[in-house]
């Protein structure tokens, strides 16, 4: 078994799911008392925040190639970043490393591929729904994607920030949400990329007949997969 090295803390409230998911896979895979080789380096997320809605993300790079060169040093055989939004650095991180990183986005398309699926919504901060290096990503891959519109994508962003990061849940945040999700639906999206770690903690396909992409429970079973090579 590989070991996993996972970037987390952004927020600790979805870092959490992917320990979980991870051992949980592991298990189910291997049996047993079988649980997964993991290395963990969570983060201050209050610093990141701050430097991300100031634009430096040179600055978060450097915090998180720190990490990563951390995760290494300790054994780990690939990189989990823990969030969608830092994956603007992800390359950044690879290279302080040395070591693969396992890029969200890819594991995510390779998902949505598999399913048939060609036109998405995808839901997330205002960072990764509006900037490029997200959504081309998922592009270059043969994915036609739709974001929310300017009241959504706020709304959106918002709810992830004030409530979903602080681990409040609240039915009106979910309400609002799944309408944005009904929104995209009726302008086309065949599925809705949950493309901030946190959302699979507010809504889920049992609340909705649109099909939800998840992309931490993703991105956590193709790091299993990754680790056991198989």
């Amino acid at each position: 078994m590989k070991t996993i090295g996972l970037i987390g803390g952004m927020s600790w409230e979805s870092t959490q799911t992917y320990y979980q998911l991870i051992n949980q896979m592991v298990r189910e895979r291997l049996g047993g008392l079988h649980s997964a080789k993991l290395v963990l380096y969570s983060v201050d997320f209050a610093e990141i925040e701050a430097l991300q809605h100031r634009g430096d993300w040179d600055a978060t790079a450097r915090i998180l190639g720190q990490a990563a060169t951390s995760l290494q040093a300790a054994g780990a055989d690939f990189l989990v970043l823990c969030t969608n939004t830092m994956h603007k650095v992800a390359e950044q991180i690879e290279r302080a490393a040395g070591v693969p990183l396992l890029h969200i986005a890819d594991a995510t398309a390779q998902a949505l591929k598999n399913d048939g699926v060609s036109q998405v919504g995808l839901l997330g901060t205002r960072f990764t729904m509006e900037q490029a290096f997200y959504r081309e990503r998922l592009e270059l891959q043969g994915l036609e994607v739709l974001v929310p519109d300017e009241a959504e994508r706020e709304t959106v962003h918002s709810i992830i920030y004030q409530e979903l990061c602080q681990g409040i849940i609240d039915a009106g945040s979910k309400a609002a949400y799944l309408d944005v999700v009904s929104s995209l639906s009726a302008r086309g999206a065949q599925a809705v990329i949950l493309g901030c770690t946190e959302i699979g903690l507010l809504i889920g396909d049992e609340d909705t007949t649109v099909k939800l992409y998840d992309t931490t429970a993703i991105h956590a079973r193709r790091a299993v997969e990754l680790a056991l090579g198989r």
